[in-house]
């Protein structure tokens, strides 16, 4: 079957977390993402990619929470070209105290190295070599 859309890649990925000024610091100070805008939505810079955060809706229950095992998003996995960088994430993350698996080498995929943790929503992420 030919591919019916042509596209370069992701343009955005936009995702609801329940306090933004927490999704601030996460994602501005503890991993150094560049913020291109804070209200009234939350938009931070990852390589090209943009990542949109909006506060939760009315009605959404308290203490709502991120689920990997839902239909839906499991989790997001961003390139990282070197090692040293994924050990930099690691040792960051630890100082921040967020838990984090580490440098791990994932077997499924040729002993890729990666490091996966989760934001103050849960919501899961890895940072994933690209070589």
């Amino acid at each position: 079957m030919p591919e019916l859309i042509k596209t370069p890649g992701v343009h955005h990925i936009g995702l609801r977390c329940s306090d933004l000024a927490r999704a601030k610091h996460f994602y501005g100070t503890i991993l150094g993402f560049p913020i291109l805008r804070e209200a009234p939505v939350l938009i931070i810079r990852a390589g090209t990619t943009a990542i949109a955060f909006k506060g939760p809706e009315a009605g959404t229950p308290a203490n709502d929470a991120f689920s990997p095992f839902r239909v839906g998003l499991d989790h997001i996995a961003l390139a990282c070209e070197s090692e040293p960088e994924l050990r930099a994430l690691a040792a960051a993350l630890d100082a921040a105290g967020v838990e984090n698996t580490g440098v791990k080498a994932d077997p499924g995929l040729g002993g890729r190295l990666y490091v996966a943790f989760k934001d103050p929503d849960r919501i899961a992420w890895e940072f994933y070599m690209v070589k």
